[in-house]
């Protein structure tokens, strides 16, 4: 992690917010989601084009996962447990088949392009995460977060990054040279889905009495305070717990959409949204080096075969998981494809290869092309999906969550 002098800091801050806004205005303009725009702004501006962001600087890494946190906190606060609980088996089918498939799939096509095992195997882990900020913030720009499809991905992605963990805690073990034991991959699966229930069922049995606690605190803004202090404490307890920040606070919105001021909450933390959430899409646009697949580079010639086999099982593994749940009813393809983005997830699978040096440069080029193509596809063929399903008509909005997408 890199320092900046805070005279510096806030230059590179203007430059993520105008671009973020500029450039998410121009997608919209042209009938994508401003997510798509904010990322092609991280790009611009990031080291691939115009060096101005560095999103390894501690302060901005900081700050993007902050805006991360809020963004679920957000769409937690949009979600039905009960509608979630109703498919969840529906959402556990597609995680699963979501993760295993394109393992094997990856794992596979690397193989018989002639790479190790333990290449094989890690490139393979890239292809299982799905970024669940990018297609939450799809589905919230065109009023559909709230359809069965919306809730079975939602589901299916908070499955994927414990199911994440577990690969990344097998992954971490062979590449360091150790032993992985069936011990040390259940406590990681246990922990994760632990802290998920436990957390659920602990806060709806506490929140009641924080919140009349919080209430008797008569000053404004404190609903959001408490909501954010709430999401903040969970994330940290999940991730000491050997969970996942994002569900830690996932799950503080999941537990305060039902309270008495969880509108109050949802306007205060949209406002918020306005500031940290671009930033996290920003700083995972500007994490991709474009030079890493540069077809003039003998090296990225490599990549771009392996980013194209990539690409090919990344894209069918997630949409066959669509289509996993045979008894679910509805469209099988918008699930699918609402799981393909990997976005800042499969870049830092990427990074933990190169660093243990079990990717070279080609092979890192590889899964970054791979990166950048399911995390861009993804936004349009949903809007594509949703829009031509609804006659072209997009639903009326609920005031919250959806105020961070379509108003660049």
């Amino acid at each position: 992690m890199h320092h900046l002098e805070v005279s510096e800091l806030f230059a590179m801050l203007v430059v993520m917010l105008v671009a973020a806004k500029i450039v998410g205005e121009l997608a919209q303009r042209i009938g994508q989601p401003a997510v798509l725009g904010e990322l092609i702004a991280g790009i611009l501006v990031g080291r691939s084009v115009l060096g101005l962001v560095d999103p390894h600087v501690e302060t901005i890494h900081m700050l993007s996962e902050l805006g991360v946190v809020i963004l679920l906190l957000a769409i937690g606060l949009e979600t039905d447990l009960r509608a979630m609980m109703r498919v969840g088996v529906t959402s556990l089918a597609v995680a699963v088949v979501g993760v295993v498939l394109p393992f094997g799939l990856g794992y596979a096509a690397c193989r018989l392009l002639g790479l190790d095992g333990l290449t094989s195997i890690m490139a393979g882990a890239t292809l299982t995460a799905t970024s669940v900020g990018i297609t939450a913030r799809v589905l919230s720009d065109l009023g559909r977060l709230r359809d069965v499809e919306g809730q079975i991905i939602l589901g299916a992605a908070v499955i994927d990054d414990i199911l994440g963990l577990v690969i990344l805690t097998v992954v971490g073990g062979m590449v360091g040279g150790g032993s992985v034991s069936v011990g040390a991959v259940a406590w990681t699966t246990g922990a994760a889905f632990g802290f998920l229930a436990v957390t659920l069922v602990v806060g709806h049995l506490a929140l009641p009495w924080l919140v009349r606690l919080a209430s008797r605190i008569n000053l404004p803004g404190t609903p959001t305070i408490f909501a954010l202090t709430l999401a903040l404490g969970l994330a940290w307890l999940a991730e000491k717990s050997g969970s996942a920040l994002i569900i830690g606070a996932f799950a503080a919105g999941v537990l305060l959409a039902k309270t008495p001021r969880a509108h109050e909450i949802e306007k205060g933390i949209t406002t918020l949204g306005h500031f940290f959430v671009p930033l996290f899409f920003v700083a995972v646009g500007a994490s991709v080096d474009l030079s890493a697949i540069n077809p003039l580079n003998p090296d990225s010639r490599w990549a771009l075969v392996v980013g194209g086999a990539l690409i090919v099982c990344g894209v069918v593994g997630k949409l066959a998981a669509g289509y996993a749940p045979f008894w679910f009813r509805g469209d099988k393809r918008v699930v699918g494809v609402g799981m393909i983005p990997r976005g800042e997830v499969g870049l830092i699978f990427a990074q933990m290869g190169l660093d243990q040096g079990v990717f070279d440069a080609g092979m890192f080029g590889g899964v970054t092309l791979m990166v950048i193509v399911t995390t861009f596809l993804a936004p349009p063929l949903l809007k594509l999906l949703l829009t031509s399903k609804n006659g072209g008509r997009i639903d009326e909005e609920p005031e919250g969550i959806e105020d961070l997408v379509t108003e660049a």
